[in-house]
């Protein structure tokens, strides 16, 4: 016997969505401003020193300020209800902007190895910097350091992947901007090799992070399940269930920032369906409101007796 929608009694409520919904843009839009003021000095400031690392991290705050609509964007879409043709909801919209942000990451990370590559093999064009770029530099590092630290702590607190991703971004916004630094400094200090060097390593770090978000946002899309630990806690939620008297093949997958499971629940084969059907409801209540899930489907089974799904695979 299949159940395949029962009343929707999550824990997340209508008015926990919204506020969810509004610290998320509310920090994207922080998160915005702040890139908009870095690409403009930085980029201003390295074409005026000639600091080919300022210009490399300018590229990068650009690359951070498109990755921010990109979210404001995704935040939108992911609130949307469930409809016939998305009955599951809009959550993947999340999932979709986090693999977004991981191929616009790799991009311009490779880009910017190519550049500073072409400076490195060419030693004799570089130029001392002016000292102005090691000011404008550190100012960067602090802004993205204080940016990264803030949008995390709204990610935790919204429990947003997207969020994470993005405020991640701003860190290896903030990890580049200290290697542009050390790159400057060493400029100045007679060592001209060092601010293309600088732009390399941060083309590296970028590239890095963006396989790294590209490839977790595809696997999640291709229906990645949670960890063997949450799988675990599901269960025993299951199990806690008056009337359950065991439950296997547990599957989930993850829906944004949500789950979705399917599982099935071994009950007493003497009661009546109607009393299975009311076993099942209350598992899946205790499911939804003790844990991230969107939806729990469940199969009931008679208690130690194989049902044909599993007698056919054997």
């Amino acid at each position: 016997m299949n159940f395949s929608e029962f009343e929707h009694d999550s824990e997340v409520s209508p008015s926990d969505a919204q506020a969810r919904s509004q610290a998320a843009s509310r920090c994207t839009w922080v998160s915005v401003g702040v890139n908009l003021v870095l690409t403009c000095v930085q980029i201003a400031a390295g074409i005026f020193s000639k600091s080919q690392g300022l210009i490399a991290d300018g590229i990068h705050s650009l690359s951070d300020l498109v990755a921010d609509f990109v979210v404001l964007i995704a935040n939108h879409h992911s609130q949307k209800d469930a409809d016939e043709e998305h009955p599951y909801g809009h959550q993947r919209f999340e999932t979709a902007a986090s693999l977004i942000l991981g191929l616009l990451l790799l991009a311009v990370g490779v880009g910017m190895l190519f550049s500073a590559v072409d400076k490195v093999q060419h030693p004799e064009s570089l130029q001392q910097v002016h000292v102005l770029a090691i000011y404008v530099a550190a100012g960067a590092l602090v802004a993205k350091e204080l940016l990264f630290r803030y949008m995390l702590t709204v990610a935790k607190q919204v429990k947003s992947s997207m969020l994470v991703a993005n405020a991640w971004h701003a860190r290896s916004d903030a990890a580049s901007s200290l290697v542009v630094s050390i790159g400057i400094a060493g400029n100045l200090l007679g060592y001209p090799i060092l601010d293309p060097i600088a732009a390399l390593v941060v083309g590296l770090m970028v590239t890095k992070m963006g396989w790294q978000f590209g490839w977790d946002a595809l696997h999640d899309l291709m229906d990645r399940s949670v960890d063997e630990a949450e799988v675990v806690a599901i269960r025993h939620t299951l199990l806690e269930t008056p009337g359950v008297k065991n439950t296997h093949d547990i599957k989930t997958r993850k829906m944004g920032d949500m789950i979705v499971v399917d599982a099935h629940i071994e009950v007493d084969a003497a009661i009546t369906v109607e009393a299975g059907h009311d076993i099942a409801v209350e598992a899946r209540r205790r499911v939804m409101q003790r844990h991230r899930v969107l939806n729990l489907m469940a199969h009931i089974d008679p208690w130690q007796k194989p049902d044909a799904d599993h007698l056919s695979r054997t």
